[in-house]
């Protein structure tokens, strides 16, 4: 998986997700503010998500908090142009901000939509193979499980710990991967 995560990033770099202002810090390895109190996530740790959310070519994928739109642009790359991505944020000027950057690419596959306050994710068009959380809930939101395909994969920030949901048979297997910081879900 590593070396398609690699081409991924080659393919949608991160500065195209950033504000002009930011750019330059695009090699930072940290979170860079984007606008209304949320972050463009520190590059390692979108890896070590997608690392463990094992996207394939030709799956359909939901990105919560798409944000600036860089995790939903190196999820297109994964699925390619025979899979879907649909991002969902709730801050309206980084639904725009976040559909303007996804548009540099070719990637007309995904796209970002404004999120349904008080709704988690996307239930109307569920099911989905992989469900990318990035922000951090205080449990595991069973209105996200419920949108999970079988066999499935959810990775998702509880109380600071990366969680990696695995989906086979009707069995949900969750595991923990290492402590990490982010914006509470909403």
């Amino acid at each position: 998986m590593t070396e398609r995560v690699d081409a991924a990033f080659a393919a949608a770099p991160r500065e195209w997700f950033l504000p002009r202002a930011a750019r330059p810090r695009a090699g930072h390895d940290g979170p860079i503010q984007i606008g209304r109190g949320q972050t463009n996530s520190q590059p390692r740790t979108v890896r070590d998500m997608l690392e463990l959310l094992d996207v394939r070519p030709g799956q359909r994928v939901l990105d919560v908090g798409a944000g600036s739109g860089w995790s939903t642009a190196l999820l297109a790359e994964l699925v390619g142009p025979e899979g879907t991505v649909h991002g969902v944020e709730l801050e309206p000027d980084l639904v725009a901000f976040g559909s303007a950057n996804l548009a540099q690419g070719p990637w007309r596959w995904a796209s970002i939509a404004p999120a349904t306050p008080g709704v988690l994710g996307d239930p109307a068009h569920a099911p989905y193979d992989r469900v990318l959380v990035s922000a951090e809930a205080r449990e595991l939101p069973a209105e996200l499980l419920a949108q999970l395909a079988d066999p499935g994969r959810m990775v998702i920030p509880v109380r600071g710990t990366m969680t990696l949901v695995e989906r086979s048979d009707g069995v949900d297997r969750v595991t923990e991967h290492g402590g990490y910081r982010f914006v509470p879900l909403r």
